[in-house]
């Protein structure tokens, strides 16, 4: 599929079957951190055998990609977007977004998510664009504003963090294409 973006460090380019290894370390790798994540370290159980046929449906669905930003063959973080089976849910898709920790703040997260929205506008099928954040993850709320995002709305102490400790599930959209969202009549 080839190199979408270079950079002077890095390089963002669609993710493969062959990088379900270094997919499965950066996911293993943030999870464990547990900052701003659904799933926590002992969950996640994925096999590199799941990791590769996982990939593999994504890279056979054009509702669905996978970019990875690498440095000197490395990769460093990825990002996955996710279409729903449902018809009437086709023309929409959400993202998330894993970076290790050593290469977070050096907008790799922003040129993905602009790789990402390009695609999205040149995909036949894709208009809307959707995420979910924790409330208390500000950086990437003000990165998603910035990048035209808009909150669509919330679940209310949807993550329970610790004993009588909960956050809010932020969702937000993107319209790339399509007319604007709102009540219909």
């Amino acid at each position: 599929m080839g190199i979408i973006v270079t950079e002077k460090e890095y390089l963002i380019r669609h993710g493969e079957w062959i990088d379900a290894e270094a997919i499965l370390k950066i996911q293993r790798t943030v999870i464990a951190e547990g900052d701003y994540l659904i799933t926590l370290a002992e969950e996640f159980n994925h096999t590199l055998e799941e990791q590769q046929h996982w990939i593999n449906n994504i890279l056979r669905n054009e509702r669905e990609t996978l970019l990875v930003a690498e440095i000197d063959g490395e990769l460093i973080g990825f990002l996955v977007f996710q279409s729903p089976e449902r018809k009437r849910l086709h023309h929409t898709g959400s993202f998330s977004i894993m970076i290790t920790n050593e290469y977070r703040n050096k907008g790799i997260g922003k040129k993905l998510l602009e790789v990402l929205l390009q695609w999205a506008e040149r995909n036949p099928v894709i208009e809307k664009v959707n995420l979910g954040v924790f409330s208390t993850n500000y950086q990437a709320i003000s990165l998603y504003k910035r990048m035209g995002f808009v909150e669509e709305g919330r679940k209310l102490n949807e993550f329970k963090i610790a004993e009588n400790e909960y956050v809010d599930d932020i969702l937000m959209y993107k319209l790339v294409k399509g007319r604007q969202l709102g009540r219909r009549s």
